[in-house]
């Protein structure tokens, strides 16, 4: 059964309990009034007609009498003498008789003044109220008078048929109430569910409709509409991650596809005559092979790093000397031949932090292995260190040919290069590797640059306290990008 139904059902059910409750109580409490007012008529008339027994007048029924105790056809009297005789009747209905009142022997028997609330007389019911007197007064002993509910009994039929007509209309008026009430407390869940059906499969950056943010159904719906926002970035990230591990998966395939091939070229070349005709040529595809292999192997590491960086390897951390490595790392960069000047500007005192100190040394490697490599002769590396605001930095700043603007921001992609002209020259997954290995550590890797004029590379460590993956350390493998 909807929800509708059930709310309408319910609140017309509470309702017409309290109706009947309501009615119930107001036609008990009408009757026990109109009841009360024929006792008390019949006990104050039957007083009366006493008083005048007892004072000597006579009673009469004439219409022109001043006493007009027994003018009324709703009332009977009867006085009765010693024995319960008859001594005079009033008002007796044709149907009835003296005998039909029978309170007068408790009167006579206990001397004091008794009642009946049910005496049949004829057709109608009787409140029949017995006064004792003072049987030294008259002959008289008891006086019998009686009130009938008839009256009474119709105003009630009467009021009984107008309470049920009018409990009958206030019930189905509630139901209909009920039903609209409910129709539109749920008016804001079928604007919700029609909102939701018209959602495409996958499509979650539409937004359910807000009522009312006050009221339940509207904070349920501000809710929902959270969890949508929630689950619509989750998605997205995720088509940005199926994105890239696609494209990864691509560019891992090119890169790999370019050595296999050179191998298996000069492999079939061995195989089918240099190996025996030309030596010279020979030793040329041996190295060659060699030379493939290295990169290879050097792209499989490289992959491998970013594998386990992802899956957060294990870090050795502790406390060093981020100067020490720099100058390390400067003293072992690609620069042997001596075309480009590589130079370690030592800082005034030592610049503690706390990190691993090989996958820093590592970054440090690949930061000053792209700067030279894209330096032209003659130009300048330099490397320094400093503690800047709580944190320690290192710089390798080059006057190479720099990175237009559009590309700054590409730089840390995967197998990004730069400068397309010298792929060979590396697989594009160091400053990758490098920015995995400070982002570990809590840090950053940040790039400034400038056509024709150099880059600038910052790594930035927390100088006290270890990154979020302290006690974990990436693989000791690097590429020089």
């Amino acid at each position: 059964m909807p929800i509708r139904w059930r709310l309408t059902l319910f609140i017309a059910l509470v309702i017409g309990v309290i109706l009947l409750t309501l009615g119930l109580t107001l036609y008990l409490l009408i009757r026990g009034t109109l009841h009360k007012d024929v006792e008390d008529t019949a006990t104050n008339r039957a007083e009366a007609v006493a008083q005048a027994i007892e004072g000597g007048d006579d009673l009469s029924t004439a219409p022109s009498d001043d006493d007009q105790i027994l003018f009324d056809d709703s009332v009977a009297a009867i006085v009765r003498g010693k024995n319960g005789k008859v001594i005079d009747e009033f008002n007796l209905p044709a149907e009835g008789s003296a005998a039909d009142f029978d309170v007068w022997r408790k009167a006579l028997k206990n001397g004091q003044d008794a009642s009946d609330k049910r005496v049949r007389l004829g057709d109608d019911d009787y409140y029949v109220y017995a006064v004792a007197m003072d049987p030294s007064a008259r002959p008289a002993r008891v006086v019998e008078f009686g009130k009938s509910y008839n009256e009474t009994e119709e105003i009630l039929e009467i009021f009984g048929t107008v309470l049920a007509f009018v409990i009958v209309a206030a019930f189905l008026l509630s139901i209909g109430g009920a039903y609209q009430l409910a129709g539109a407390a749920l008016r804001p869940v079928d604007a919700v569910t029609s909102a939701a059906s018209r959602m495409g499969e996958g499509d979650l950056s539409k937004r359910l409709p807000v009522a009312n943010s006050k009221d339940e159904i509207g904070r349920l719906v501000i809710t929902i509409n959270g969890l949508l926002s929630r689950l619509e970035t989750a998605f997205v990230r995720r088509e940005e991650v199926l994105s890239r591990q696609r494209r990864f998966a691509a560019d891992a395939s090119h890169e790999l596809r370019t050595p296999l091939t050179s191998i298996s070229g000069h492999a079939r070349m061995l195989d089918e005559w240099a190996l025996e005709g030309d030596r010279e040529t020979a030793h040329r595809s041996v190295g060659a092979i060699r030379k493939e292999a290295g990169r290879m192997r050097g792209l499989i590491e490289a992959l491998l790093t970013l594998t386990r960086g992802d899956e957060d390897a294990p870090m050795e951390v502790g406390r060093h000397d981020l100067g020490a490595v720099a100058k390390e790392a400067t003293e072992t960069s690609g620069a042997a031949d001596g075309k480009v000047s590589v130079e370690y500007v030592p800082g005034e005192h030592e610049v503690m932090a706390t990190f691993d100190r090989e996958r820093i040394l590592q970054v440090a490697s690949i930061l000053l292995d792209n700067a030279v490599k894209y330096t032209p002769e003659g130009g300048s590396v330099t490397v320094g260190v400093e503690e800047n605001n709580g944190s320690v930095a290192l710089t390798v700043t080059d006057t190479g040919v720099g990175i237009p603007e559009d590309q700054l921001p590409l730089v840390f992609e995967r197998f990004f290069r730069a400068d397309a002209a010298r792929a060979e020259e590396g697989a594009g997954l160091g400053l990758s590797i490098a920015r995995q290995i400070a982002e570990a550590h809590g840090g950053t890797l940040e790039a400034r640059s400038k056509v024709s004029v150099g880059s600038t590379f910052v790594l930035l460590l927390p100088g006290h306290k270890p990154g979020p993956h302290q006690g974990r350390r990436t693989p000791e493998t690097e590429d020089p990008g």
